[in-house]
């Protein structure tokens, strides 16, 4: 088993240096390498749920600070802090109804209610994400019946309670552990899965003889376009190249060669031909707490033709791109400048050159972000893998896959 802190340093290694692209990609490593960590930390015999936080923060700091930008990181970071959260809740919560559930049942020889299976967190939490709108996990927690959530007590004798007490300490630390990683592995699932989810439901919100304009590349946009394809819907898509990396060009040959009638078109020709599309289908780079978007350069001025000619416009995003912070947040970098060799060669800039000065500085710069920012108002609706939701909404999923006393993971330099 290779080094923990070694997997931590190499995987910050690779953030620096952009080895590591995507938010899909940053995501699902960033849970891997957690779930790696937290089964190899040694945990004390009391307080096991608040070392393996502050162990998870300190990592969790590491990793932000690498790429600020990629909020996806912090993100999965956050998750799994809530996700230790919640089971040290239902472990505690089982140990003592188990231990007021033996001392009332001295003289009671019913044991039918001990019949019932135990309900983990994780369990909890998978039969929530079943549903398109799922419930906040503490809620569930507290709906489940007392009796429920108590283990088969011992049947052993006084003689053996120390050692059992002793026994139950150490399970405990192991079941933490092994249902914090149970329920990571269900994470890494569904950020591996969360494009088909969202695929899922194209036929409800897409229709024959419609449409649909997009920009840039999006492999959840491509899945989506395609499960409506596959459901015999006949539509057309317009494709805005996504200046200056033009990614849009190889998006287009990707949906014509699965054939999808695909039109490219420039981005600044965006406002001419709004008036012909029906829906405005876009993926996110994440999505803040007020319901605002952090998406391809280019993004914002989509958003705001298809708002002045009343174009319904579409976000698609996995729920690991929901992020609990808001963009006014000191600790939230909105933006990253690209090369400006991707709009100059370096060769054309000799010819600006000021050499009266005698500085040599250049008369020309070059500015070139990766991002926009759309704000909520401009945004019609969000289709995540738990369902299509309003922008008023976002902070209500937030709510049921962050703790607030996470938030506080942040880049080092913002603190």
């Amino acid at each position: 088993m290779p080094d923990v802190h070694s997997l931590v340093n190499e995987f910050v290694i690779k953030l620096n240096k952009r080895q590591i692209e995507g938010s899909k990609m940053t995501a699902k490593l960033t849970a891997e390498l957690l779930r790696s960590f937290i089964s190899q930390q040694r945990l004390p015999h009391s307080n096991q749920a608040g070392a393996l936080i502050d162990a998870v923060k300190a990592v969790g700091e590491k990793l932000i600070a690498a790429k600020p930008v990629e909020l996806a990181a912090g993100n999965v970071v956050r998750r799994v802090l809530h996700i230790i959260r919640e089971e040290d809740i239902s472990l505690t919560n089982a140990a003592v109804g188990g231990l007021n559930l033996a001392s009332e049942s001295d003289d009671d020889d019913g044991n039918d209610e001990y019949d019932r299976p135990v309900l983990s967190a994780s369990a909890v939490a998978a039969a929530a994400r079943t549903s398109l709108r799922p419930p906040s996990l503490q809620t569930l927690l507290e709906d489940i019946p007392h009796s429920a959530a108590v283990p088969h007590p011992s049947s052993s004798g006084g003689d053996s309670e120390g050692k059992s007490k002793s026994a139950d300490k150490n399970s405990m630390t192991r079941k933490l552990k092994h249902n914090v990683i149970e329920v990571v592995n269900e994470l890494i699932q569904e950020i591996s899965t969360c494009h088909e989810q969202i695929a899922e439901q194209a036929v409800e919100h897409i229709h024959h003889n419609e449409v649909i304009l997009t920009l840039g590349s999006s492999h959840t946009v491509k899945e989506f376009l395609l499960a409506a394809k596959e459901k015999k819907r006949s539509f057309r898509v317009f494709v805005a190249e996504g200046a200056p990396r033009y990614q849009g060009h190889a998006f287009a040959k990707e949906l014509a060669a699965s054939g999808l009638q695909t039109t490219v078109i420039t981005d600044s020709a965006v406002f001419a031909m709004i008036s012909r599309v029906n829906m405005v289908i876009v993926g996110a780079h994440a999505v803040m707490a007020n319901g605002g978007v952090i998406a391809p350069v280019g993004l914002n001025m989509v958003a705001l033709a298809a708002k002045r000619h009343a174009v319904p416009f579409a976000v698609l995003a996995g729920v690991y791109k929901l992020c609990p912070l808001y963009p006014h947040n000191p600790e939230v970098l909105l933006n990253e400048l690209k090369s400006p060799s991707q709009l100059l060669d370096f060769g054309e800039f000799s010819d600006c050159l000021d050499f009266g000065s005698g500085s040599g500085s250049p008369l020309i710069h070059v500015v070139n972000p990766a991002f926009d920012y759309v704000p909520p108002d401009l945004v019609s609706l969000f289709i995540t893998d738990t369902g299509g939701h309003n922008p008023s909404y976002i902070y209500r999923l937030i709510a049921d896959f962050y703790s607030p006393d996470d938030l506080v993971v942040r880049r080092k330099s913002a603190s």
